[in-house]
């Protein structure tokens, strides 16, 4: 028997008969996970009212915002390319500890590796760790954004589990309401952690078009 949360019907910003851009809700996991109290997640949902539904990538279950769904294998796979290439351009929206006055994009340049012993937590590795780039700008609004806090715009470069997060924290900036990465009295900020995905501009797989998507941070 599903529960009433599992048959909610996702929030869809984008929807033809190639592919879906679905907006996640921060504390949902993309995919299932271990065990049967993870299998709640977005791809289950999605697939209730959109059958065809294929995962493409994914997002933290903390992160909430913008993820793409193929409708058949071939877009899947044209999707996938697309994340190599890196021909589909992300943007997301942070709130971090600290001021931060940037009047042009920055880059973290930290190479990220899996600390084995605390899995799943990534750290900075200079040695062995995997090339990892992220750009940063202060973003234009700073409204209701705590004293001490700066709103951001984050443009991942790679895509490394964990990059933003790592990043941010790494370069002193660590973001509201991050459980793993963030101070005890930072992480404690937020009831949630203040990261959403919210734009994706990419062209269409299959017709060329450009599309571009927005969500709006909820925080």
């Amino acid at each position: 028997m599903k529960t009433l949360l599992t048959t909610i019907r996702p929030s869809c910003l984008y929807e033809d008969e190639h592919l879906l851009v679905l907006d996640k809700p921060a504390g949902l996991l993309s995919v299932p996970g271990r065990g049967p109290d993870k299998q709640d997640c977005l791809i289950h949902r999605a697939v209730l009212h959109w059958p065809d539904a294929l995962v493409v990538h994914r997002l933290d279950m903390a992160t909430s915002g913008l993820l793409i769904f193929a409708r058949n294998k071939e877009v899947q796979r044209l999707l996938g390319d697309a994340f190599a290439a890196r021909t589909i351009h992300k943007r997301y929206t942070a709130i971090v500890h600290g001021t931060v006055l940037t009047p042009d994009w920055c880059m973290v340049d930290a190479p990220l590796i899996c600390d084995w012993e605390r899995r799943p937590l990534q750290i900075v590795d200079h040695s062995i760790g995997k090339p990892s780039q992220t750009r940063y700008l202060r973003h234009p609004s700073q409204d209701g954004v705590p004293a001490g806090c700066t709103r951001l715009w984050l443009e991942p470069i790679t895509g490394r589990s964990h990059q933003l997060r790592v990043h941010m924290s790494h370069i002193g900036h660590p973001m509201l309401g991050d459980a793993l990465y963030a101070p005890a009295p930072v992480a404690q900020m937020s009831d949630r952690l203040c990261l959403h995905a919210t734009v994706l501009e990419f062209p269409h797989p299959v017709t060329g078009q450009k599309l571009y998507i927005e969500s709006p941070a909820p925080f």
